[in-house]
């Protein structure tokens, strides 16, 4: 997370355009031709495991075996009892464990399971009906302004690196945040949210204040 602060306060980044973002991305059905890799994280507890393409439109968050109901992936990983947290990106997922079992372990295994999964052209997500997201047409212009800074300079950089930084509320000047995948619990979060995220929407939006994770 470090390195992400470094990029969000100096690096500007482009409006990315996803030319592919129907709901088939969610049934990799196709013949899979890529090799799933992994990598560590700034998190000791999470590692990130490579799509290397983007097979869903939208992210989503699993804390339990329940929401991962959701997710045959999620759940195939909550079959184990060392399953802490699960983060399906765009392009990877991030898995974040418990603190009995190493990674020196796991990563192998969970990278042929994923490689499975792919490659049988099973499900990521059953609907994008089951993925809720916040209406823009309730919101107030700062808080639409202060998302897209979000999507656009943060979410690329922050990825890099297994996590994500999602856009909850603005009340009272204070922008409040969801860290999720990698960036929740990560030792440098703190730091990446005082000095990256906040000051690079303060920058562009004088009205906020602070901003606060929750």
């Amino acid at each position: 997370m470090l390195l992400a602060l470094v990029k969000i306060v100096s690096y500007h980044i482009q409006p990315m355009v996803n030319e592919n973002s129907d709901s088939k991305h969610m049934y990799p059905n196709k013949a899979y031709s890529h090799k799933i890799s992994f990598e560590s994280t700034p998190n000791p507890s999470t590692y990130k495991f490579l799509f290397h393409e983007e097979l869903l439109p939208v992210s989503q968050e699993f804390t339990s075996p329940q929401e991962a109901e959701i997710s045959p992936l999620a759940s195939k990983i909550f079959g184990f009892p060392w399953t802490s947290k699960v983060f399906l990106g765009k392009n990877f997922v991030s898995i974040t464990k418990q603190d009995w079992v190493d990674w020196e372990i796991l990563a192998e295994p969970l990278s042929g399971l994923i490689q499975e999964h792919l490659d049988k052209g099973e499900k990521l997500i059953h609907t994008l009906s089951d993925i809720k997201s916040i209406d823009d047409s309730l919101l107030d212009p700062i808080s639409i302004k202060v998302k897209q800074i979000i999507a656009r300079d943060i979410q690329p950089v922050v990825a890099l690196d297994g996590g994500e930084i999602v856009f909850h509320s603005y009340k009272d000047n204070v922008v409040f945040v969801q860290m999720k995948g990698s960036c929740a619990g990560c030792p440098s979060s703190t730091a990446t949210l005082k000095q990256g995220i906040e000051v690079r929407i303060k920058e562009l939006v004088p009205e906020v204040l602070e901003v606060v994770a929750i």
